[in-house]
């Protein structure tokens, strides 16, 4: 029994993977975890380790790559824009060992900025896709994406949803594969992206969309359904295969039914549903992609209803009920909520070391007018909900710093930036060197709690180096500043706040102290070890 994650995970130290590298984000974080915590990755020696951003964690997938072995890079939707550079280009240099680039989407925005879709990164990139629609399928497809990339020599995208990634199935595995050994590029210029070769490259890669094409009809994953109804047709992309079917218990749908998981888009499959219905409506999860592409190639005056025209909704994630109302079925939505149940947005742990570093710092920009600390991405962007209202921007990872920075340059006076420890690490620093390079006047806050708090307590790639990093930058030593975030030290701490937002160049302050849940977690583990020795 595995969630979609778990699936992946398994299925990647069968399939023989070597390494697995990712920056943690929700829905994709457990991938990595379980890859990091199985005592079977251990022995085979397979490499987990978080990686700074997105970014380099796609480029150690594909160097790993180069050197013959098998690689996936795990990321969220939004990471996928940290790491778009590598991707895009990477499908001109192609692959050497399998390589597959794990995209988890956010529908509805559970715990992101916004809803944007994978597929349409590697549609402009001209990338193969894998939609699963079960945990089941996610695990096969795996094999079967790796076994793909090996024999066109390129990358594969696994793109998954937060409810896929997050549900639980039963998973039958296949027999492990042992891991490629080394083998270089038979091309040595293969991964040199000079235009000479890049233009050569691209045109190859035109050249094998023909090929993608044919697996996406001949893999398996694509399936044309009969159904004796043909008043519609209904394409059901990924997961939404199983909340249409979810609708017919006895799993048979009276219409037409092209189940889509493996793109490019199967063109014969889908002219054969349009040839066969009066209508055709399309269920996906995330943006219409495949709605527009139909109407791209086959507006040919047959209705074609989806997230466009409001027969599904244009936002959020679609579960069964949505399914249902799309096909006229009766709506069994419930009862509403009633109104005794207010909703309860999420807050600071108590004990939480940011609510003291707030409250120092609120009180130090009291004499200043509202509106002037620029954030970031993490559990401390839960600062701006009352009764804190500490923060007034969060944008994207590492924005915090270069937004503080254009308001200084701007004329704003103080620019304070607030930005976490390992968000820091992952897209603070080059701001930070923008910031010393103008001498612009700047504050910046980096909240170090010694873990990545938001996504479960993963190591953070700042862990007791921070000073060094900010003085590497060429911050001055005497502008930074190491506060420990306690109620006792208040004054103390405002007092700096102060002294720091006064000051007309780039300063940072660094208040210290561990994230209360990994504290918490630490101590219990070493409360059960000491119970163990002494039964010992």
């Amino acid at each position: 029994m595995l969630l979609g994650d778990e699936a992946i995970a398994q299925a990647a130290i069968d399939a023989g993977i070597s390494g697995i590298f990712a920056y943690p984000g929700t829905p994709s974080t457990e991938i990595t975890e379980y890859v990091q915590q199985s005592k079977e990755a251990k022995e085979k020696g397979i490499r987990s380790d978080w990686a700074a951003n997105e970014k380099t964690a796609m480029e150690a997938s594909l160097g790993m790559s180069y050197a013959g072995k098998r690689s996936m890079v795990c990321m969220k939707h939004v990471g996928l824009n940290v790491a778009a550079d590598a991707f895009i280009n990477s499908a001109i240099t192609g692959a050497n060992g399998g390589m597959i680039v794990v995209a988890a989407d956010d529908p509805s925005m559970h715990s992101s900025q916004n809803e944007q879709d994978s597929r349409f990164y590697a549609k402009f990139s001209f990338i193969p896709v894998l939609e699963p629609s079960s945990q089941q399928e996610a695990y096969d497809m795996v094999h079967y994406g790796f076994d793909l990339s090996e024999k066109y020599k390129i990358p594969v995208m696994l793109r998954i949803t937060t409810r896929l990634a997050h549900s639980r199935s039963g998973v039958v595995r296949t027999t492990p594969r042992p891991q490629n050994e080394i083998k270089l590029p038979e091309n040595l210029r293969q991964f040199v992206l000079l235009p000479s070769i890049a233009r050569k490259q691209y045109r190859e890669l035109l050249d094998n969309q023909v090929f993608f094409e044919k697996a996406s009809a001949e893999g398996g994953f694509n399936a044309y359904i009969d159904g004796p109804d043909k008043s519609m047709g209904i394409i059901a992309c990924g997961l939404a295969f199983n909340y249409l079917m979810e609708n017919y218990p006895d799993r048979t749908v009276p219409y037409p039914v092209l189940k889509l998981a493996q793109y490019p888009m199967p063109e014969d499959m889908v002219r054969k549903l349009y040839d066969t219905c009066d209508t055709l409506l399309v269920l996906e999860d995330g943006y219409p992609i495949v709605e527009e592409m139909i109407k791209g190639f086959l507006n040919l005056g047959k209705q074609v209803k989806g997230r466009l025209d409001g027969t599904v909704p244009r936002t959020g994630e679609l579960n069964p009920n949505i399914v249902a109302a799309s096909l006229g079925m009766e709506n069994t939505t419930g009862m509403p909520v009633p109104d005794l149940v207010a909703g309860r947005p999420p807050s600071l742990c108590n004990g939480c070391p940011h609510i003291d570093s707030f409250n120092a710092m609120n009180e130090a920009l009291e004499k200043w007018a509202k509106g002037r600390v620029f954030s970031d991405i993490g559990c401390y962007t839960l600062g701006a909900f009352k009764p804190y209202e500490a923060i007034n921007t969060c944008v994207d990872m590492g924005a915090s710093v270069t937004m503080a920075k254009g308001a200084a340059d701007a004329g704003l006076h103080p620019a304070v930036a607030v930005i976490g420890d390992s968000t820091f690490t992952h897209s603070g620093i080059t701001g930070l060197l923008d910031c010393v390079n103008d001498n612009t006047p700047v504050t910046i806050i980096i909240l170090d709690n010694a873990t990545t708090a938001m996504t479960g307590g993963q190591k953070s790639s700042a862990l007791n180096r921070i000073e060094e990093i900010c003085q590497g930058v060429g911050v001055h030593p005497d502008h930074i500043r190491v506060l420990k975030p306690l109620r006792k030290h208040h004054e103390a701490n405002e007092q700096v706040c102060k002294e720091e937002f006064e000051y007309k160049g780039v300063s940072v302050i660094i208040p210290r102290r561990e994230c209360i849940q990994t504290l918490n977690k630490r101590m219990r583990q070493k409360f059960a070890e000491k119970k163990k020795n002494e039964k010992k």
